[in-house]
């Protein structure tokens, strides 16, 4: 792990906080679980406080959605609202990126989640997450595209509307204001 990798213990603190009233404000999110077994998760895993971080500075409001039991492990989800602000207009992947020749956007989804250290959403993550709330009304956020899509230039995104979870397509090399993507991390 880098030192950029690695939070102060003040952060630590700080982000702890700020995790714990999300959970407690949140509680149909995680119901059955209890902040202090993942509190005593996060303690012996400080690595992934660091990408949790990452979560809630580009503004994804990271929160507990579940707990795997075949691998003990508890889940966290971009629970912002919207697709978060700090990881909008940018494109699918490296190689759309590399493809636009003009008004290239800052980065991709396939990288800054690589960056963050956290997996970016598939189809059935979007829509359990859509299960514990209404998300990405007027957004709307890139999901993990099949290599098959991908291959032949596209790539998935979903959103929210008229009560309903869409999947759509687009050329992997899109980008637009209102799109962005969600992740998840598993501790």
């Amino acid at each position: 792990m880098s030192q950029k990798d690695k939070l102060s213990i003040e952060q630590q603190e700080s982000l702890l906080k700020i995790l714990e009233m999300r959970f407690e404000n949140n509680m149909h999110r995680h119901e059955n679980i209890e902040w202090a077994k993942v509190l005593a998760k996060l303690e012996v895993s400080r690595e992934k406080l660091w990408s949790l971080d990452e979560m809630e500075r580009t503004e994804g409001e990271p929160d507990v959605v579940g707990f795997d039991e075949k691998t003990n492990e508890y889940i966290f989800y971009d629970c912002s609202a919207e697709s978060p602000k700090g990881r909008r207009s940018i494109c699918y992947d490296h190689e759309a990126l590399e493809k636009r020749k003009e008004n290239k956007p800052k980065d991709s989804a396939v990288n800054m989640a690589l960056e963050m250290g956290i997996q970016i959403l598939n189809e059935v993550e979007y829509r359990n997450l859509q299960k514990l709330g209404k998300f990405d009304t007027k957004t709307s956020s890139w999901i993990l595209t099949p290599a098959n899509i991908r291959k032949l230039g596209g790539a998935i995104f979903s959103d929210f509307r008229y009560d309903t979870v869409f999947v759509y397509h687009n050329g992997a090399d899109s980008y637009y204001a209102a799109r962005g993507f969600r992740g998840s991390l598993r501790v």
